[in-house]
């Protein structure tokens, strides 16, 4: 198999074993599925997450919090306490265990999350250190977004633009291999930058969305960037999805690093957007508070039936978003140079 995420249909027949046996579980694991969510009996509703970072290695510590904490902010919910297992290489010096240390602890801090316990560990076959994340958080009940509560002929919003995360895995990891393609220092250091600015957190974004509507839905692309986000929340809602290409918002260093690269953003990972969908006539309020609140975000479509599928259209007409086996971060990462 490639680098990431099991095949799809692999994925699905696992999913399909899973028996849900506690009448707890409101939301268990599916395509689509940012986060479990657990009925404790109480008035807010518990929300659990686990995501690793493999790709990134210089900030990994800081990626793990971010990554998580958006899937637990995609249900409504508010991260609260976050788990970290450090699995470092061998030979690896101590400063790299403080490294990530303080940045899994900064990174709590400014959310104020509770780092409430973990793992760590030098292990063998590593040539860079893997941080596996596990979040929780809480929702009050009448404020839970579902990842299948999208409606045909809701409109789609994205934050920011895509494809931040990717771009600055590509900045950091491999800025000898950028510059021989042509991407100039300049272009490099913006790339960089994208980690805290626009940043990986969609955090934000989710709180300001759900204090201005009702949302129906959010999802944050990740793996397999925006295209396969797209995919995701319309299996997971049994929708279609249908966006404008030139409302996506592609960043400046992104579109140069992957014209360089040949790369498509589409399918780079894309953590620091979100996905929102929500009703038509609420979506001016949304975008306007967002933009309140520092947040850029614009309409690049609508849910509609299942059976249109997941289209993309532009100048040149209409066509199938376009599928992604392997992320095109870990694609390049993956290349002979």
């Amino acid at each position: 198999m490639h680098p990431g995420k099991l095949p799809h249909d692999l994925l699905a027949s696992l999913l399909q074993r899973i028996h849900q046996r506690d009448p707890r579980v409101l939301i268990g694991p599916g395509i689509g599925h940012d986060a479990a969510v657990i009925d404790t009996g109480g008035p807010e509703l518990l929300v659990a997450k686990t995501d690793p970072i493999t790709l990134a290695g210089e900030m990994a510590g800081w990626y793990a919090v971010h990554v998580n904490a958006n899937d637990i902010a995609c249900t409504g919910a508010k991260p609260e306490w976050f788990l970290a297992t450090l699995l470092l290489p061998a030979g690896a010096e101590p400063a790299l265990a403080e490294n990530l240390f303080a940045q899994i602890t900064d990174a709590c801090a400014a959310f104020d999350i509770q780092l409430v316990g973990g793992h760590t560990e030098v292990t063998l076959s590593l040539d860079r250190p893997i941080v596996v994340g596990a979040m929780l958080g809480q929702v009050p009940r009448d404020r839970l977004v579902r990842p299948d509560g999208g409606k045909p002929s809701d409109a789609l919003i994205l934050t920011k633009g895509i494809a931040i995360e990717g771009t600055s895995v590509f900045a950091r990891e491999a800025p000898d291999r950028l510059r021989a393609l042509g991407v100039s220092e300049s272009w490099i250091e913006e790339g960089r930058s994208y980690l805290t600015n626009p940043g990986i957190s969609v955090v934000l974004d989710a709180r300001v969305a759900c204090d201005a509507a009702r949302i129906h839905a959010m999802h944050d692309p990740t793996e397999g960037g925006l295209a396969t986000a797209l995919y995701e929340m319309a299996e997971a809602g049994d929708v279609g999805i249908t966006i404008e290409s030139d409302a996506v918002h592609i960043l400046p260093a992104t579109a140069e690093i992957c014209g360089a690269a040949g790369l498509d953003p589409l399918g780079l990972l894309a953590s620091g957007a979100l996905l929102i969908a929500l009703a038509e006539e609420d979506c001016g309020d949304v975008i306007s508070a967002l933009a309140e609140a520092g947040v850029p975000a614009s309409r690049i479509g609508s849910l509609v039936s299942p059976d249109a599928g997941v289209i993309m259209s532009d100048k040149s007409g209409r066509r199938p978003v376009p599928h992604f086996e392997t992320d095109e971060v870990a694609l390049f990462l993956t290349q002979s140079h």
